[in-house]
């Protein structure tokens, strides 16, 4: 069976809480009508990873299929976060050791070995709290920074160098504990995966890097059903039933790394206890040599969520984490919180939760996404494999009026459109690769 985490709290108690916390006034909180227009509907289905541009009718995709571009090809596209506390999917694993998950390469075919990308830095940015209220600095205090050689062997494999950078210098790493160079498991040995065992500042680390399951799960055919059918281009239509429902992202695999790290190398001299972590992937600029931002990503949906251009999205993904959001990207995102039906004020108030894109985790407390929400609404929780965070962005983002595309990990037994493969009981976590 899947892993299930600890303490997990209902959708409906997520919901209201999220409800309670961004109720500005009674007007605010209740959209005038409960029932969403087309185009409100449209954008609230799009914040679940989807936009569109609606003249002309050209698709552009979640971080899950979002096509190449000049700067980005598949190994350069990130899809997904995790970070969580491991006791949380392993009652044996030591007490304050954190996961950390990184996801690349979306939609990757079955059987098929891909590799992460030799020109490009892969790096989990990590920056100290003070207290769970407290506004992100968008200023990492640490960062653990993977590259990769190009591969070679037979099964063709790549070696690895994990850099860690702070307030006291930088360290490089890329032997591990045993001598060995680290490397990446190739999909001919996926189901044994090769762990690397390192030492980086008196602490011990494990680092997997390959091909694993793509967790995520969503149905997005019928996403674009039923959209269609809100904005007058096909007939209505809802969510499949559960027996009915498809998962797109059901047999497809994803670059993974996947880090065990210590709480206490992440404290550094502090004693925080909570933290704030997002993905930066850059690549060389071909004028300069400089490395830049080509993505970033830390909460799920929030950049295809909120914006709606290419340029803005481009421009979010350059600039994110950060106080200050370009005004392109400011309006887009308020244009589509007062479409849901919020008031100016209420949409204020979630931006400002969701903005700078951090995912903060309280180590005192069970993961799980949303399973608890400081005083601006944000989620503190971190983020745990199986969190369905497309009912809890329909039933946020639609004030309750929808609340699931009736796709879960596990699926639904007699449907072969959804399901996943049980998460490996230790590390990596993730289920071996298709």
């Amino acid at each position: 069976m899947a892993i299930q985490p600890i303490l997990l709290i209902t959708r409906q108690t997520m919901q209201t809480a999220f409800r309670r916390i961004f109720t500005i006034g009674k007007a605010a909180s209740t959209p005038k009508n409960i029932g969403l227009t087309a185009a409100a509907f449209g954008l609230a289905l799009m914040a679940l990873g989807i936009t569109t541009v609606m003249a002309p009718p050209t698709i552009q995709a979640s971080d899950h299929d979002d096509g190449d571009i000049d700067v980005r090809s598949r190994a350069l596209s990130l899809t997904d976060l995790y970070v969580f506390r491991e006791i949380d999917v392993n009652p044996a694993a030591q007490a304050n050791d954190l996961i950390l998950v990184m996801n690349t390469n979306p939609r990757s075919l079955a059987r098929q070995q891909y590799f992460f990308s030799s020109a490009a830095r892969y790096e989990f940015r990590i920056s100290r709290v003070a207290n769970n209220n407290a506004v992100p600095t968008a200023r990492p205090d640490l960062t653990l920074r993977f590259s990769f050689s190009e591969p070679q062997g037979s099964p063709r494999r790549q070696r690895m160098t994990l850099t860690l950078i702070d307030e006291k210098g930088t360290t490089t790493v890329n032997r591990t504990i045993g001598g060995g160079a680290m490397q990446t498991t190739p999909l001919a040995t996926a189901s044994s995966p090769f762990l690397n065992q390192v030492r980086v500042r008196g602490s011990n680390l494990t680092v997997f890097a390959g091909l694993r399951e793509d967790p995520f799960f969503f149905d997005v055919e019928q996403f674009f059903r039923v959209r269609a059918g809100l904005l007058g281009r096909g007939p209505a239509v809802g969510f499949r039933a559960p027996e009915d429902a498809v998962d797109f992202a059901t047999g497809y695999n994803v670059n993974t790394i996947v880090v065990r790290v210590p709480r206490r190398l992440l404290q550094g001299s502090s004693q925080a206890t909570t933290f704030d972590v997002w993905l930066s992937l850059l690549i060389p600029d071909p004028r300069t040599g400089q490395f830049v931002q080509t993505e970033q990503l830390a909460r799920p949906a929030i950049n295809e969520g909120l914006v709606l251009s290419q340029a803005s999205l481009a421009a979010y993904n350059r600039t994110q984490p950060s106080r200050t959001v370009p005004s392109t990207v400011a309006r887009e995102a308020t244009s589509v919180l007062l479409a849901l039906g919020n008031s100016p004020a209420r949409a204020q108030a979630l931006l400002g939760a969701f903005i700078p894109d951090v995912m903060r985790i309280d180590t005192l407390g069970p993961s799980g996404y949303a399973n608890a929400l400081n005083s601006k609404g944000a989620p503190i929780g971190g983020r745990l494999l199986t969190d369905d965070v497309v009912d809890i962005s329909l039933a946020v983002l639609t004030n309750g009026a929808v609340t699931t595309d009736n796709v879960t990990y596990e699926g639904v037994p007699g449907n072969p459109g959804q399901g996943h493969h049980p998460l490996s009981p230790s590390f990596p976590y993730l289920a071996p690769a298709n």
